[in-house]
C-alpha cells in the first residue's frame, strides 16, 4: 500500500479492517433511564478536570439501551454524567461509561474521547418498574429502579436538556506512554426525535469496585428521574481546550 493510499484510507484501527465505520452515527429508539442525585462536592472536585467548573454537587447516573445504532449494533451502556460550566455555559461532563459491545467502545474512545470500559450493563422493564443494572464481571456495581411511566415530562424541557453541550476528556498516549493528545472535547446530540419522556419514583444503589469506582461519587439524595426514548444522531465533536498547547 502506497503512502498516499494509507493517508487517504486511514480513519480507524486496524487500517484494513476498521473496528467501526465512518459516521454519522444514528440511533433509533435509544432508551435512557436517568437518575439525578446529590453527592459530595469534594468528590466531584477531585474528578472534574479544569477548566470545567462544578456547578452543584449533582450527578446524573444513566442506563442506556441502544437497540439499533448505525455501525455499532445493539448494546447497552451505563455510567455517570456531571453537570458543569465552561466559559459561562452550562453543560455536562461524561465521567465514566461502561458498555457491553466492542465497536462503540473503540469508536467512542478514538473519535470523541468517551471514557468507555467493557462491562455488562442492562436496562429492561420488570412488570411495573424500569430496572437498570451494571455488572463488572460477577460483581453488581450499580442498580437503578424507577416506577414505570408514572408521570409525563414536558418534551420541550427534555429536548432543551438533550441539546446542551457535552464535554469529554480525550487522552491518546504516545508510544513512550506519555500523552500525545490531551484535549477537552465538546460534542452535541443532534436531529432528535423525542418519542416519550416520563418520570416516577426512583432509587439508586452504587457499590464499591476497584475498577468501576462509581460509588466514589456516593448517593446522598435522589433528586429526580427520567425515562426517555428518542431517535438521535451523535454529532462529531470539536476541541475546545488543549492541555498540551
Amino acid at each position: 500500500m502506497k503512502i498516499e493510499d494509507v493517508r487517504s484510507s486511514a480513519f480507524a484501527m486496524p487500517l484494513t479492517s476498521p473496528a467501526f465505520p465512518r459516521g454519522p452515527y444514528r440511533f433509533l429508539n435509544r432508551e435512557y433511564l436517568i437518575i439525578v442525585y446529590r453527592t459530595d462536592r469534594d468528590a466531584l472536585e477531585r474528578v472534574v478536570p479544569e477548566p470545567l467548573e462544578v456547578v452543584e454537587p449533582i450527578v446524573k447516573y444513566e442506563f442506556i439501551r441502544m437497540p439499533d445504532s448505525t455501525g455499532f449494533g445493539d448494546y447497552c451502556e451505563s455510567g455517570q454524567v456531571i453537570p458543569v460550566r465552561f466559559k459561562g455555559q452550562l453543560g455536562q461532563y461524561t465521567h465514566a461509561m461502561y458498555l457491553n459491545d466492542g465497536p462503540p467502545i473503540y469508536g467512542g474512545r478514538e473519535l470523541w474521547g468517551f471514557p468507555k470500559k467493557f462491562a455488562n450493563p442492562a436496562l429492561a422493564v420488570e412488570r411495573d418498574v424500569l430496572v437498570g443494572a451494571l455488572d463488572y464481571g460477577s460483581v453488581r456495581v450499580a442498580r437503578g429502579v424507577m416506577g414505570y411511566k408514572h408521570k409525563a415530562l414536558d418534551h420541550a424541557e427534555v429536548l432543551e436538556g438533550l441539546a446542551s453541550p457535552n464535554y469529554l476528556l480525550k487522552i491518546i498516549p504516545h508510544v513512550d506512554g506519555s500523552p500525545r493528545i490531551l484535549e477537552l472535547v465538546d460534542y452535541r446530540i443532534e436531529d432528535v426525535t423525542l418519542k416519550s419522556a416520563y418520570t416516577g419514583p426512583a432509587s439508586l444503589e452504587l457499590n464499591p469496585h476497584a475498577l468501576a469506582p462509581v460509588a466514589d461519587l456516593p448517593v446522598r439524595e435522589i433528586i429526580s428521574s427520567a425515562h426517555i426514548v428518542a431517535d438521535l444522531t451523535l454529532g462529531l465533536g470539536k476541541v475546545v481546550f488543549d492541555y498540551l498547547a
